[in-house]
């Protein structure tokens, strides 16, 4: 899905005759996330979330947590929705006999760092990790009330900010901002802009390129992507010095076809073009002949995240595991 143009900007005719339809959605969603939880963890479960819908950074910033928090006597792991995946779980990932089509794209990305599941019903994927992690991170389900978390930790594209601050489907919001502030515990601000909310501590965080970025300094490339912001990706290759001479952008979560390889081999081709990609994009890249030629062709790049002062983030994290 492509997030609508206007909720990127203040409110306008869209937004606004929409508005009523989100704030029922805001209401029943802020209701929710009062509910009691269903189930809670063996251990302590860290959420990385964020306020609106699409992409924010939260896997690069769970991968981060989990450097942090990891130490020879504690294990961590991923529980994720599987968001994409056909495979309701839970079940846990294994990346030499999943794909995405059966456990979504950011769980294979998650499961080579860490034990990983997925599962729909956030209790059970829980109860399943807890057989290989003493410690849960969980990526996304912030606003699900199901599982009790310890740490609600918040990402904020500080670039996109909050704009029109309107629920969906007026705006982007999963739920009323002032509800989710009052359980956020913390804000990682990926970005140099303004934080766009008052309260909860801000970690401030740097993107780190993948270093194979540096082998396509000065060459004319062909970068796709289909992440949450994808002109992100693209503004990072220029600025490590590629020349970006067509950027493709593509829905978050794209279910990559054999018409969308094809396309894009013929472009490179055409033009002598570099072809590349986010690792997220590459793990989507099977099934086909065409795919996985694709893949083949492609340079895939990680993201990382490295924060200004962990030793602040450290401290809150130890105080929520320490605190079950």
């Amino acid at each position: 899905m492509r997030a609508p143009e206007f909720w990127s900007k203040s409110p306008g005719p869209s937004a606004q005759a929409l508005s009523p339809l989100g704030a029922l959605y805001g209401v029943i969603a802020g209701w929710r996330m009062t509910a009691r939880p269903r189930g809670q963890a063996s251990g302590p479960v860290i959420c990385i979330g964020n306020f609106t819908v699409g992409g924010a950074g939260k896997t690069p910033t769970a991968q981060a947590v989990a450097d942090l928090l990891r130490t020879p006597d504690r294990s961590v792991g991923f529980l994720s929705r599987g968001y994409g995946g056909r495979l309701p779980g839970p079940v846990r990932v294994d990346p030499a006999m999943h794909t995405a089509v059966d456990v979504g794209d950011e769980p294979l990305l998650l499961a080579r760092q860490g034990p990983t599941v997925i599962a729909r019903d956030r209790v059970a994927g829980a109860a399943l990790l807890a057989r290989s992690a003493n410690v849960i991170i969980m990526d996304d389900g912030f606003q699900n009330p199901s599982l009790k978390k310890d740490l609600n930790l918040i990402v904020i594209d500080t670039d996109a900010g909050l704009p029109n601050r309107l629920c969906i489907p007026a705006g982007p919001l999963r739920a009323p901002l002032d509800t989710q502030v009052r359980h956020a515990h913390g804000i990682i601000a990926i970005g140099d802009g303004p934080v766009p909310v008052d309260g909860p501590p801000v970690y401030r965080t740097r993107v780190v390129p993948d270093p194979l970025v540096e082998t396509l300094y000065g060459r004319s490339v062909l970068a796709f992507a289909g992440i949450g912001r994808p002109e992100k990706f693209f503004d990072m290759l220029q600025a490590r010095g590629a020349k970006v001479a067509i950027g493709r952008p593509f829905p978050d979560h794209h279910a990559y076809t054999p018409d969308d390889a094809m396309q894009l081999l013929s472009l490179a081709e055409r033009d002598d073009l570099a072809l590349v990609t986010t690792a997220k994009d590459a793990v989507r890249m099977v099934g086909d002949p065409a795919l996985e030629r694709l893949r083949e062709f492609t340079l895939a790049l990680d993201v990382g995240l490295a924060f200004e002062d962990p030793d602040a983030l450290s401290q809150q994290l130890e105080k929520a595991v320490s605190g079950r």
